[in-house]
Formats: structure tokens, C-alpha cells, sequence
């Protein structure tokens, strides 16, 4: 994609997404995801019913009146979105790719944030971890985030601006340069989510928000991922596609693994064949579904031909009811 058409997507997300989140996403956004606790607001004179625990005793004995401390809660947050721009991200039946509904999503949840004074930070992965941007505030830095998301999925992501390198700690950088030796050989084809999550562990001292948006077509990451959710929030977006578990009956067909490059000739029109196809997804969906849950992480699923909306409102609604219990 050049440059002119990045802009160009990243003008029409921008519409789309900011409206939506000034319509409908910002109030369920906010009372979903709170602050750590609370924090130092003023000091003002004591009135009959404040708390005596809260006095100041200190400004009660300067000023011979008593006085009392006030608190509010600490809205700040950091929200991360790790997303999983590997080759099978590319595929997509409908009006767009699981990679291009991963960009609208990930262009919601950072507009949501900054609108709400949150942090947000961006993480590229693939075989490795691809592009990191460091958590910040601000409408601006939400865009840069979505339009790296756009720039990345589309080629082989040169190294991280050198400003940005040199934030990392020492021994970071030299992680994530290794990463990037051991898959520079085969631009985005592997996903190893497990990589992008021990990355997070290493850049991301204090407890974030962390959205992993992949469609999960990955093994051996769920110890990982468990270390991850006990230190973060780890919330999971699974993005997938109709044609990943039904296809139209269109006789011989070769299809080749977008990540491991083989190819298998398939009749579509064979019953065992369509009937193999949608036993596999289903199997596949409710076993991340259970081992998920079993780690106390949360599940965000998204149909790359629908909206991205209506399952993230619902996802805020079902977090919130379950806060109130």
C-alpha cells in the first residue's frame, strides 16, 4: 500500500471509527475499565460528616482549622494492542481481511482510549515481534498507531524508527533484534504469539490493558499467555472469517496454508470434505473458548465480514454486569 493510500485509509477509519466512538463507545469504554485506585486530589476544610480518618494533620496544625484530604480515582490507563499481522491475517472472503477488521478494531479501541485519557501503545507480531510503539496520550499518536497497523500488514516492516529503538532497554533491544534475525528469512508467515507476549513482559513494567487481536492460528503460547494475564488484563479478540469453516460448492479447488506454504487439492463439493472443514473451526473456536476461560482471560469473537461494534459493546456490557456482581 503507498503511502497516499495509507492516508487515505487512515482519513476514512478515522471518520468511521471517531463517530462511533463518540456515539456509542466512549461511556462503555469508561465503565468497563477503571484506573488502578485512587490518587491525591486537594485538601479542603473539614465539614460535619467527613471522614476523621481523612484528616490532614499536618495542614490542621498550620492553620489551627481542621482540614481533610480528598481522593479521586486514577483513571489513567495503559492500553496495548498486540496485533497479529502473520500471513493467514491476510485472508478474507468478504468485503475485507481479518487483517483489515483487525486494523478497524484496533482504530476503536485506540480512539476509545485516547478519548477517555488512556495510554495506548502498539505491538506488531508475527513470527516475532514486528513494530513496537511506545504507550502514549493523544488523537495524533492514536492515528500513527492505526496507520502503522495499516503500513505493516501490507509488507516486510523495516526496523523501528531509531528514536524509538533507543527507548527500549539495552537487553530489549537485543531480544528484539534476534527475533527479527530468526524471521527476517520469511516475512510474516509464522505467528508466534508467544514471542509477542514475553516481548510485553519485557517493555511493559506496570499492569496494562492488553488486546491481543489474532485470529489464534498458533500452538504452544497458553503457559505464556497465563504468565501474561497474572501481571496484565489480558483481554482476547479472535478475528475470523466465514470461508474458514463453510465453503461454496465449487468443485476442485487447490488451497495452500497461508503460514506453512503447503497445498492440499480439495473437492468442495464433497459432503465429508465441507463436513470436515466446519467440525475443524468449531473445534478449534470452542477449544480456545475453554482454555481461555480455564485462564481467566476473557473472549472477544469478531466475523471479519461484520461489525466490529456490536461484539465489542457486548463484551463491555457482560464485563460490566459481571463487576457489579
Amino acid at each position: 500500500m503507498l503511502p497516499a493510500e495509507i492516508a487515505q485509509a487512515v482519513k476514512r477509519i478515522q471518520f468511521v471509527t471517531g463517530r462511533q466512538v463518540s456515539d456509542v463507545m466512549a461511556g462503555a469504554y469508561l465503565s468497563v475499565f477503571k484506573g488502578r485506585g485512587m490518587e491525591f486530589d486537594e485538601v479542603r476544610p473539614y465539614v460535619p460528616g467527613d471522614d476523621i480518618r481523612a484528616i490532614d494533620w499536618n495542614v490542621t496544625a498550620r492553620t489551627g482549622e481542621p482540614h481533610v484530604k480528598r481522593f479521586v480515582e486514577e483513571r489513567e490507563l495503559t492500553v496495548m494492542l498486540v496485533v497479529d499481522v502473520s500471513a493467514s491475517q491476510d485472508f478474507g472472503s468478504g468485503r475485507r481481511s481479518k487483517l483489515e477488521a483487525a486494523v478497524e478494531l484496533s482504530a476503536l479501541l485506540a480512539m476509545s482510549a485516547v478519548e477517555n485519557g488512556d495510554k495506548v501503545g502498539l505491538l506488531l507480531f508475527h513470527g516475532g515481534a514486528d513494530l513496537y510503539i511506545p504507550p502514549r496520550k493523544g488523537g495524533k499518536h492514536a492515528l500513527r498507531v492505526v496507520r502503522e497497523v495499516l503500513a505493516r500488514g501490507d509488507a516486510k516492516a523495516p526496523p523501528p524508527e531509531r528514536s524509538k529503538w533507543l527507548e527500549l532497554p539495552r537487553l530489549v533491544r537485543r531480544w528484539f533484534a534476534r527475533l527479527q534475525d530468526a524471521t527476517k528469512d520469511n516475512p510474516r508467515r509464522s505467528t508466534s504469539i508467544g514471542a509477542a507476549l514475553e516481548f510485553c513482559r519485557q517493555v511493559l513494567p506496570r499492569k496494562s490493558v492488553l488486546f491481543l487481536i489474532s485470529d489464534f492460528m498458533d500452538e504452544g503460547y497458553v503457559q505464556v499467555l497465563r504468565h501474561a494475564n497474572r501481571k496484565h488484563d489480558v483481554v482476547a479478540a479472535l478475528i475470523t472469517d466465514p470461508r474458514e469453516a463453510s465453503m461454496p460448492p465449487a468443485g476442485l479447488v487447490t488451497l495452500e496454508d497461508a503460514e506453512t506454504g503447503k497445498s492440499r487439492l480439495v473437492d468442495t463439493r464433497s459432503s465429508a470434505f465441507r463436513t470436515e472443514l466446519a467440525t475443524r473451526a468449531q473445534t478449534r473456536r470452542t477449544e480456545l473458548q475453554d482454555t481461555l476461560r480455564a485462564s481467566g482471560i476473557d473472549l472477544i469473537a469478531f466475523d471479519a465480514a461484520s461489525s466490529m461494534v456490536d461484539p465489542l459493546l457486548q463484551f463491555f456490557r457482560e464485563r460490566e454486569r459481571r463487576k457489579r456482581r
